[in-house]
């Protein structure tokens, strides 16, 4: 009896152990839970009607201007080239066409040019702005042989969408450029095809040239070819241009010593709205377009939210803005007193140094075409002053290590080159003077006064004031990219007096080797 007893009992709680589970199982799935979001139009943002204090709205003002500011710049540049009436120089040195086309400097970029801050002279430009959403743009690369080049193609956000030039292997032919609603198959003829995010576009693309006359006329056999036109030109033959006949356009109202104002604080307000009607959010930006919104929503209600924002428009400009042209404030800490931006061209929500970009230097390529190193500080934390002289030497075998080339440039104090005597910008790759110490190291000089007959070669001028150095490395090395490498710190040898710049009579070429790099130590000031 015990034995049959005991399998009865182990079969009733094997059934009652069953009928718990399901029991639980049931509770735990008809438990009341309120369904999580699954996209973003799920996820609730502020309604319609909220009433909303001064200080909430200066808050959303303030954040939507270091936001909005760089896509507010973006689409004022196009409006600007929209009122261009041809291909052409504007004030006879930046390179403008009507929106939908291109043009092309034939040389580089002339001292003159106050339109665009930090401009460089190691490469030959050409701009060109676009409404995607009119249709497709066809562009042409013609073959650059051993050249460095590369097309930057940019959205409304400033980021580059495209990977068109010579560190990407680019093949040449035909290519075509779309927006983010078309869906037509692949033109015959069209070798690749590539999508903006947006339906604004703005392209720049960069040739590479070297200071000696030999190749300043060789580079022209490319220039001629670099054509963006409709799709609605194409007919699969290579076109050609002379942009040597460009002719000069009249410079823009208000054009001065600092580059346009292409956001202004007092007309944001009308501006952003149009602008994020154009641009979709990012991933995740959902959110950030609603809170901004309902405080538009809430200042066209009432006149005196309406001037809240407004004012918080000029004083983010002035006090978060502002600040941000200069380039301690730029980037991030690269070593020995340099500072470098990470996300260039590719900042997705990386606000503020999107934002620092398009202050100083609107249209930076992405890392892997440029790797751009700044400063306005000596290696004593003092501001660069043309009246004293700084030196930079990188030791034996230790210029930056890039598959393109670098250069340093000096800028004023509005991020413009300086006109000066020896009508000299930039040092680098392009430069074919360069003297080299005994040791092999390479020693740099800037300043007002000249460094000496022998040294001036390797010499920027400067203004008699505050001016900057921009290091640019073109096809870095992955060293220079993770920061392994870094340059050299900036040395001051010579402190000065405010005086007028007097660069010294150079001798005739000379053969003989250079004076090593210790023929001008450095003196303590």
């Amino acid at each position: 009896m015990m034995r049959s007893a005991a399998p009865w009992r182990s079969s009733g709680s094997l059934a009652a152990a069953a009928t718990l589970a399901c029991l639980a199982a049931t509770a735990v799935v008809s438990a009341p839970q309120v369904p999580l979001p699954r996209i973003p139009m799920e996820v609730p943002g502020p309604p319609a009607g909220t009433e909303m204090t001064k200080e909430y709205v200066d808050l959303i003002g303030r954040m939507a201007y270091v936001w909005g500011y760089a896509l507010v710049n973006s689409h004022n540049r196009r409006e600007a080239f929209s009122m261009v009436p041809k291909p052409g120089l504007q004030g006879g040195v930046l390179p403008v066409a009507p929106v939908g086309q291109n043009a092309m400097l034939t040389d580089t970029i002339k001292p003159e040019q106050t339109f665009v801050t930090c401009p460089n002279q190691d490469v030959v430009y050409g701009a060109g702005a676009f409404a995607l959403d009119s249709g497709p743009i066809v562009f042409q690369v013609p073959d650059f042989g051993d050249r460095f080049w590369v097309y930057a193609l940019y959205d409304a956000r400033t980021d580059e969408f495209a990977e068109i030039g010579k560190p990407y292997g680019t093949k040449p032919g035909f290519y075509l450029m779309v927006g983010p609603n078309w869906k037509e198959e692949r033109p015959q003829g069209i070798i690749g095809v590539v999508r903006s995010s947006t339906e604004l576009a703005f392209i720049a693309p960069r040739v590479f040239k070297n200071d000696t006359p030999e190749d300043a006329q060789a580079v022209q056999a490319v220039l001629g070819k670099i054509l963006f036109y409709p799709l609605s030109e194409f007919d699969g033959k290579l076109k050609t241009t002379d942009w040597t006949k460009l002719p000069s356009l009249p410079s823009p109202p208000g054009a001065g010593k600092s580059e346009t104002k292409w956001v202004q604080p007092e007309k944001f307000f009308d501006q952003l709205p149009t602008v994020m009607s154009l641009v979709p959010p990012l991933p995740g930006e959902e959110a950030l377009y609603g809170w901004i919104r309902s405080a538009w929503v809430a200042a066209e209600a009432d006149a005196s939210l309406k001037k809240v924002l407004t004012d918080a428009f000029v004083a983010a400009d002035k006090e978060m803005i502002d600040p941000l042209f200069q380039w301690r404030h730029n980037g991030r800490i690269a070593g020995n007193g340099w500072y470098s931006p990470v996300n260039n061209a590719q900042w997705g929500t990386d606000y503020l140094n999107r934002t620092a970009t398009a202050k100083s230097n609107m249209y930076e390529n992405r890392p892997i075409e440029t790797k751009y190193m700044f400063r306005d500080l000596d290696n004593q934390g003092q501001p660069l002053l043309g009246q004293n002289g700084y030196s930079v030497t990188f030791p034996k075998d230790q210029l930056p290590p890039v598959k393109g080339f670098w250069s340093m440039t000096l800028y004023s104090e509005n991020h413009f080159f300086h006109p000066n005597p020896l009508n000299r910008y930039s040092l680098g790759t392009k430069s074919k003077s360069l003297r080299y110490g005994a040791d092999g190291s390479l020693t740099l000089y800037f300043g007002a006064t000249s460094p000496g007959a022998d040294q001036e070669s390797n010499w920027l001028p400067a203004p008699d004031g505050p001016f900057s150095l921009y290091l640019r490395c073109y096809w870095p090395d992955q060293k220079i990219i993770d920061g392994s490498w870094t340059p050299p710190n900036v040395e001051k040898f010579f402190t000065g007096a405010p005086k007028k710049q007097e660069p010294a009579k150079r001798p005739p070429a000379q053969k003989k080797p250079a004076a090593p790099a210790q023929a001008i130590a450095p003196k303590k000031p």
